[in-house]
């Protein structure tokens, strides 16, 4: 698959790309050479690199990295960008300091509100069906949750877990707006920085109109020990009063973990990583509450 890789990136840059080396991917096989991105899925998976190809040429200029060619090679799909200079943070931030941590997340914002404001020439392709498994309202969620009750034939969702999921539905909104584009994925795996310096936000495949809130939440969550830190700078930049965004976040984490939850009980392969020990933590840890601030 390296060959493959280097011969689609020399056919985009029209010269040697030099070393290129496999980067972690769960949904693509990705190549990153000294100033390329290559990836590549086969034709018969599911579609959601069509989705990121489509959408790169209309993306408000700065926010991703620049889309050089796509296309197919065999029986495979592929895209092939710009390599933008920086490194992902990382799920949860393991690596970063409180300050470095406060200045990517007032960054993030700042990008993700530029995605929020803009207004494409065609929705055509955020508003194609994605079986994204997030939050669309009230019903949906309480019917997701009878079919997690369901599919745990042996009982191991503890009953108190399946009381607070429907609590936190029975408080959730009727529906959700298509309100605005929205990256819908934009976890610090999915960003690039250099240093304290974003550079880019990747990976579009999951983008679709949804509202801000679903990527507060993505922002928010995978912050690790930066938690609270990265809420405060969504709450000072948005205005968005601090328990309505933790009500928002909430809602959505336990939409995602619990379908999540379900899909594997299912023993379906395209089950997410969210776990029962993940559904503990947002009932039982009150994870979306246990750091509520005394101004809010």
């Amino acid at each position: 698959m390296n060959e493959i890789a280097r011969t689609i990136a020399e056919a985009a840059l029209g010269r040697d790309p030099g070393p290129l080396t496999r980067a972690k991917s769960l949904s693509h096989r990705v190549f990153v050479g000294a100033d390329v991105v290559v990836k590549i899925i086969h034709a018969d998976r599911h579609s959601r690199l069509n989705r990121e190809i489509a959408l790169a040429p209309m993306l408000p200029a700065g926010i991703a990295a620049p889309l050089l060619a796509s296309g197919e090679y065999e029986d495979l799909r592929y895209a092939c960008y710009t390599r933008v200079p920086g490194a992902a943070p990382g799920l949860h931030l393991p690596n970063t300091d409180a300050a470095t941590a406060r200045k990517l997340a007032e960054q993030a914002v700042e990008r993700l509100e530029r995605l929020h404001t803009w207004r494409p020439e065609s929705t055509r392709t955020l508003t194609e069906e994605l079986d994204h498994g997030g939050f669309t309202g009230r019903e949906a969620f309480q019917q997701e949750i009878e079919r997690l009750e369901q599919a745990d034939r042996d009982g191991v969702v503890p009953a108190q877990i399946i009381k607070g999921l429907k609590e936190i539905a029975d408080r959730a909104p009727d529906r959700v707006e298509a309100a605005v584009p929205v990256h819908a994925d934009c976890h610090w795996a999915n960003w690039l920085a250099n240093g304290d310096t974003v550079t880019a936000l990747l990976d579009f495949e999951w983008a679709r109109l949804a509202e801000p809130a679903e990527d507060w939440f993505f922002l928010i969550r995978f912050s690790g020990p930066h938690m609270a830190a990265v809420l405060d700078v969504v709450t000072e930049q948005t205005a968005v009063p601090e328990d309505e965004l933790r009500a928002a976040c909430e809602v959505r984490d336990a939409n995602y973990v619990t379908s999540d939850v379900r899909l594997t009980l299912e023993g379906d392969p395209n089950a997410g990583v969210g776990s029962i020990a993940g559904l503990a933590e947002l009932i039982d840890g009150r994870y979306w509450w246990s750091g509520r601030s005394s101004r809010a």
